[in-house]
């Protein structure tokens, strides 16, 4: 049977601040990608959203990302390769510890935003953040673009590098990602994202933003929990590749349900 898993960011508020229907989105994916503080979440907010993953069996993962809050870390920001490694290292110490009140653990690392963007690109960047997950644990999987400097750089640390495709972005005829600036970067219709999703994971493909045809093999799928439909889109994934006989299952699980 072909298996996939279904990764959301979430956790995305600060204080009295949300972004998202978190519980909503849970009861559908697989996988979730907690905020650690850096760009959004707070100590609350990450315990909170760690013990509802845990409740429903949802593997948790450390969602870092550069110190910016205003700018929700979609903004490049300058720090060495030691400020990063430093960064990296603070906030898998506080995700790491709100999964294990919560009861669970966390599994793997996926890098936010312009962390993400910038490190599967520049091999110094990708090399601070990997370096701060092996020295935090060497166990713990690294998630991010497939072909990427960052699982490049996992697979030089002996780290489980997991490739990941994007149910709710346009690709760039390269593989990467049509940037949030321009039009039509961000998909929104259900069933097309759906439609999408299932011919990622039966054929490995997508289709890009010239209309060309775009390698995306993975084992994982995001799906954005920040965006407004969010859980529409998710649901509508879930039945369609449901329906399709592709089963939904976390690619490193961990969660203890209580």
């Amino acid at each position: 049977m072909t298996t996939i898993d279904l990764n959301s960011d979430l956790g995305e508020g600060y204080g009295v601040w949300t972004a998202g229907d978190d519980w909503a989105v849970l009861d559908l994916v697989t996988s979730a990608n907690i905020a650690c503080g850096a760009h959004a979440g707070d100590p609350t907010i990450m315990l909170a959203t760690a013990r509802a993953a845990v409740a429903r069996g949802v593997a948790i993962g450390a969602h870092v990302a550069y110190r910016d809050l205003a700018g929700f870390g979609r903004r490049p920001v300058h720090v060495t390769p030691d400020e990063l490694h430093a960064d990296v290292v603070h906030q898998l110490g506080a995700m790491a510890a709100a999964a294990t009140v919560a009861g669970g653990r966390v599994t793997y690392v996926k890098p936010h935003g312009a962390l993400y963007n910038t490190a599967c690109a520049d091999p110094v960047q990708a090399e601070a953040v990997v370096r701060a997950v092996a020295d935090v644990d060497p166990s713990l999987a690294v998630l991010a673009l497939p072909g990427s400097e960052l699982l490049a750089a996992a697979e030089h640390h002996g780290l489980r590098p997991v490739a990941e495709a994007f149910a709710d972005r346009a690709y760039e005829p390269d593989g990467s990602l049509v940037s949030r600036s321009r039009p039509g970067a961000v998909l929104h219709d259900p069933d097309e994202v759906a439609a999408r999703v299932l011919r990622m994971v039966t054929d490995g493909t997508a289709i890009a933003v010239d209309g060309s045809e775009v390698r995306v093999a993975a084992e994982s799928v995001c799906v954005h929990g920040d965006s407004p439909g969010a859980v529409a889109m998710a649901r509508a994934i879930r039945e369609l590749l449901t329906a399709e006989g592709v089963e939904l299952t976390p690619f490193a699980p961990g969660a203890t349900t209580p």
